[in-house]
Parts: C-alpha cells; structure tokens; sequence
C-alpha cells in the first residue's frame, strides 16, 4: 500500500482581502480536487488572506497509480487561471516507511 500527499502553496488574486472571498476562490479548487478521488483539504494559512495552502492525499495498491493521481491534481491547480501556484511539495510513503 502506498500514501501520496501534495500541498499546493497558492497566491490568491488581489480581491480576496477578506476571509469570505478567499473561501470563494479555494472551495472551488478543492472541490474539483475530491473529483479524482483524492482526500482535500485547505491545511495552511487559514488566517492569511491572499495566501491558502491546500493539501490532497491518497492510497493506493501502486506507487504509480498514486504519482498519476498527484500528477492529475497537480496540473488541474497549475491549469487554474485565477491563482499562482508558489510552490508543490510532494511525498510518497511506501509499505518500508
């Protein structure tokens, strides 16, 4: 069994200088998240406006079924035209850890 996680560290458009819009701009990036069968969550800089950290786990039977569901994941977050993707940091945990 092997666990993949990521963490997408995002910078928000300008307009979300309030708790509310930057909830309009995250909700709907881990909701299309959870379509790949992923865990998703935002996990850092929750009292932050204009940043938001999200993470997404997932299990698997495969090392490689796990790195294509990441690799998915991660092209629909860089694909979204309205955040910057800062940084991706990426793990893989296998049956040895």
């Amino acid at each position: 069994m092997f666990t993949g996680t990521a963490v997408f560290d995002l910078l928000l458009p300008p307009d979300s200088r309030s708790l509310k819009a930057k909830r309009s701009y995250v909700q709907p990036i881990v909701a299309a998240l959870r379509r790949f069968d992923v865990a998703a969550a935002e996990v850092g800089l929750l009292d932050l406006t204009g940043r938001s950290e999200i993470g997404v786990a997932v299990v698997a039977a495969q090392a490689a079924h796990v790195a294509s569901v990441l690799d998915s994941c991660e092209r629909m977050v860089l694909d979204r035209p309205e955040v910057e993707v800062l940084a991706t940091r990426r793990r893989l945990h296998g049956d040895d850890d």
